[in-house]
């Protein structure tokens, strides 16, 4: 029988009532595409183009590609043509795009083009397969751009928006009960700040830290070895000469809270010396996470490196990551040297670090990086070239 309440008696007990709702929404992301040498850039030719770095959104990798001279020979290179492109695997995306050109005078007159306001007339834009690009052949008038506030030393800036369309079931409850985030890591570094229950301590250039065998073997395979293995189980101090104090102290730091220390003290000596790639505190700390088997540090550590990549510091980070294990990182350095360096000035480079032998090495692990490179271009624009002679049969 059905009751007042809207709930359903049957055998004596009450069926809770029970919903669902479907929500559709966007996940956003943007990205920050700069054109430096913009006059440079002119006469590569029409449907060519110059591509930001990928950048994620909603689980799809996207560029920018911005073309100089247009990007159909129909436009007669009056235009300059920008899109953005599904960079990754994917099939019938959908999603919602805008750009923006910056306007570098400080009157915040920028040039936007906007799909998400026009989202109820068209709703999103479906990109069938990689490749797909969604964007504007006339995107700004050459002659106009070359003389607006957008170019400011031989320099372009668009801001691109990417929004990914994703629907999902929402089914209610009556009653919730919030979980916070973990804070595991605060606790541990509770631990080792208040010493409570250490039972090693090392000495590091007369510094000393007091820590526990437990959480460090459990972290390290290098710790668990000396402490359980290779060592004297009672031996409770250990003199560390190869590691600065301020390095082992960030290295204790990210075995209790599984963290970087702050990004100023990251980028920071860790000497009294000017600092460079090779004596910053993240580059002392790559050589630590190496030495104590620390692959989760080693990655942070590489990934916090890649970004200050270089023409200056490419050697210097190459050696970096070559003497320490840090593949990642080794590939990215090859990969900047590939798009960037011409052969004999990337070989100067690399005479103080390496020798002739492992110059000679890394010039095929360079070249064979950029072939790579020009191979996977051509390949994408065959399969481009073929869907799109299938797209036309079909129509």
């Amino acid at each position: 029988m059905m009751r007042e309440s809207g709930t359903l008696e049957k055998s004596g007990g009450l069926i809770s009532p029970t919903s669902s709702r479907s929500v559709t929404e966007t996940v956003n992301g943007s990205h920050k595409f700069v054109i430096q040498g913009y006059s440079l850039a002119k006469g590569m030719g029409i449907g060519k183009h110059i591509a930001s770095e990928n950048f994620t959104v909603g689980g799809y990798q996207w560029a920018i590609y911005f073309y100089p001279d247009g990007k159909n020979p129909e436009d007669n290179s009056t235009y300059v043509s920008v899109f953005i492109a599904l960079a990754s695997e994917g099939t019938d995306v959908r999603a919602l795009f805008e750009l923006t050109l910056v306007d570098q005078s400080g009157k915040d007159k920028h040039k936007i083009h906007s799909h998400f306001d026009r989202s109820l007339e068209s709703g999103p834009y479906t990109l069938k397969y990689r490749g797909s690009m969604w964007g504007y052949k006339r995107f700004f008038r050459r002659a106009m751009l070359e003389t607006s506030d957008f170019l400011k030393d031989d320099c372009l800036k668009i801001n691109c928006t990417v929004g990914v369309v994703v629907s999902t079931i929402d089914c209610s409850r009556l009653h919730s009960i919030q979980v916070p985030d973990s804070d595991i890591g605060n606790h541990f570094g509770m631990l080792l700040e208040n010493q409570e229950g250490s039972d090693v301590l090392f000495n590091v250039a007369g510094e000393k830290f007091h820590a526990h065998k437990l959480v460090l073997a459990a972290r390290s395979p290098v710790f668990r070895s000396e402490f359980f293995e290779g060592m004297d189980e009672d031996r409770n101090e250990i003199v560390i000469t190869d590691l600065e104090p301020k390095v082992f102290k960030a290295m204790l730091h990210f075995i209790y809270r599984d963290t970087l220390m702050e990004d100023e003290e990251l980028v920071s000596s860790s000497s009294s010396c000017a600092s460079s790639t090779s004596d910053t505190l993240a580059a002392n700390l790559l050589a630590a996470a190496d030495k104590y088997g620390l692959d989760r540090l080693r990655l942070m550590c590489e990934s916090y490196l890649c970004k200050d990549i270089s023409v200056n510091s490419v050697a210097k980070t190459l050696a970096l990551a070559d003497r320490h294990h840090a593949m990642e990182l080794k590939a990215v350095c090859l990969k900047f040297a590939a798009e960037n360096l011409a052969g004999d000035f990337f070989v100067q480079l690399l005479f103080p670090f390496f020798t002739q032998k492992q110059c000679n090495e890394l010039m095929v692990n360079k070249w064979q990086v950029f072939i790579f490179n020009k191979i996977s271009f051509i390949l994408v624009r065959e399969w481009r070239r073929k869907s799109k002679m299938k797209l036309s049969l079909i129509s």
